[in-house]
């Protein structure tokens, strides 16, 4: 893999996995304790936006109008722009920004569903999938009370490696999710680090 593949928001397809700085896992992956690797995260999202709102001649004070068009429509949008939508709308129930509110909460529930119409596209030199496990991942850490903290563990830990263009098999995502399950609450994250890098190291 070549190292220094980077692009503005999320690593190029090949890329080597780089430690962060901040809590000295690998960058993306300690989202979302790690404040260095949450802005990481949300900017895979954040910068697609921009890239959209740009295209459309939107400005901010325009950008819930927008926000609103792409939630009515997410079939016809980039996952990263829908999540971004989403981010821009106060859900009417609970106040918090849609499909991000506490657990329960239908508005923001039906929200998180209509989401996974949105579009994903596989990036060229990846397995077939991989766009889809990254969307997945993503927004398990952006919405970390909606899942176990087994569930939580596995997928911030696979994310910076799903991101350079790795895919594990169901098989071996089935595996890894046991082990953690198996192991003590002292030892699962030292246990789940060192099996994702096994697992991906050629």
């Amino acid at each position: 893999m070549v190292r220094g593949g980077k692009s503005r928001s999320r690593p190029a397809v090949g890329a080597v996995v780089s430690r962060c700085a901040e809590c000295r896992g690998y960058e993306y992956g300690g989202a979302p304790a790690c404040a260095a690797c949450r802005d990481l995260v949300d900017g895979i999202v954040e910068d697609e936006w921009r890239s959209f709102a740009r295209h459309w001649g939107v400005g901010r004070e325009q950008e819930v109008a927008l926000a609103e068009m792409v939630a009515e429509e997410p079939d016809r949008h980039d996952w990263r722009v829908v999540d971004a939508a989403l981010d821009r709308i106060r859900c009417s129930d609970c106040g918090e920004r849609m499909s991000r509110g506490p657990v329960g909460c239908a508005a923001c529930d039906l929200a998180h569903g209509f989401r996974y119409a949105a579009i994903e596209t596989d990036r060229p030199g990846v397995p077939a999938g991989n766009e889809h496990a990254v969307r997945v991942n993503v927004s398990v850490v952006r919405r970390p009370r909606m899942t176990s903290g087994n569930e939580l563990l596995v997928r911030r830990l696979l994310l910076p490696f799903l991101l350079v263009g790795c895919l594990p098999t169901v098989e071996e995502a089935q595996r890894l999710s046991g082990l953690v399950k198996r192991s003590s609450p002292a030892q699962k994250a030292s246990v789940a680090e060192r099996a994702v890098e096994d697992l991906f190291r050629r």
